[in-house]
């Protein structure tokens, strides 16, 4: 049986500024620094700036709880105050008071899980990774050396990030998986070519087809299906650049088993744009605007929403 993921409020403890220097109890491969920032920014995305959003998507905040009835309650949040709440989300990328911090004790742990978990995907390549299941993850460890078995307390850790409570450092979205060994099965799949993405048949396929007829060749799948294994290698991935803070983490990425991406959502951007695909220039280009006059935007998540996330112009909402 698995301890509880350990979490502190900043300014309890010693300061998380060393997580970077911190080193694995578990295993000590030779991974430089270097080479672990350089893992960890070849998966993840400079922030957007702060303003000059696209107007459309500019919405009250009023408007905004009245068609989220259903929301979370601010209340259950670190944050219940909604002033600061929102300055929180203005301001994602930075740490704030009342943020939760992974227990520097476990700072190995999460490194040496994430180096890990980096090996399988370099042992299967970034388009298979992205639709592997936990179980298959466990099994690619045992049998390759090149990765190495996953020992129990990195098991556990893995299990305890998934089964943590979100709201506890400030993600108020769905848990839209519920089991750690959700798989996504190769018949309700399909590789879309060129991209090194899947997206699930049927509507999210359907959907990215139509919107690449009506609108060219210049729009492209950034990011397709994402497994409980991909979603959490991104936010161990995050939560090491966030220096161990948890909530700044989940400001920016949804925890394991909340991301839409698991289910049918699906990113797109415009062909040659690189990262500034995942950036507020996006919406300034032509293909975000046909995007919207055509009616394909059902923005996840809209500024100022009330789930805990940034706003996310570039993501496709299906389910």
């Amino acid at each position: 049986m698995s301890s509880q993921l350990a979490l502190r409020p900043q300014g309890s403890g010693a300061p998380a500024s060393e997580l970077m220097e911190a080193i694995p109890i578990i295993e000590d491969l030779g991974t430089t620094r270097t080479e672990l920032a350089g893992s960890i920014d070849m998966m993840t995305t400079p922030s957007p700036a702060l303003h000059q959003y696209l107007r459309a998507f500019n919405l009250d905040l009023e408007a905004l709880q009245a068609a989220q009835a259903e929301a979370p309650i601010l209340a259950q949040s670190a944050s219940p105050n909604r002033a600061d709440y929102l300055a929180k989300m203005h301001d994602y990328e930075n740490s704030h008071r009342r943020d939760l911090y992974l227990d520097r004790e476990q700072f190995p742990v999460l490194i040496s899980a994430f180096k890990r978990i980096d090996r399988v995907q370099n042992l299967v390549g970034h388009g298979n990774f992205n639709v592997i299941s936990f179980d298959e993850m466990l099994a690619y460890g045992r049998q390759y050396t090149s990765v190495g078995a996953f020992p129990r307390v990195e098991q556990d850790f893995l299990e305890d990030l998934f089964s943590a409570n979100a709201t506890r450092y400030g993600f108020l979205g769905e848990k839209v998986i519920t089991r750690l060994t959700e798989k996504v099965s190769k018949k309700e799949r399909q590789k879309i070519g060129r991209t090194g993405h899947y997206l699930y048949k049927g509507e999210s396929v359907g959907l990215y087809e139509k919107l690449k007829k009506d609108i060219g060749g210049t729009i492209v799948l950034t990011s397709g299906i994402r497994s409980v294994v991909k979603q959490t290698h991104l936010f161990l991935a995050k939560t090491i650049q966030s220096k161990g803070n948890m909530s700044r983490a989940s400001r920016s990425l949804a925890p394991p088993g909340h991301s839409y991406h698991g289910i049918g959502d699906f990113d797109v951007g415009k062909v040659g744009f690189g990262r500034k695909n995942f950036s507020e220039e996006f919406a300034r280009t032509d293909e975000f605007m046909k995007l919207v006059e055509l009616g394909y935007v059902d923005i996840r998540y809209p500024k100022d929403n009330l789930y805990g996330v940034r706003y996310e112009p570039w993501h496709i909402k299906v389910v």
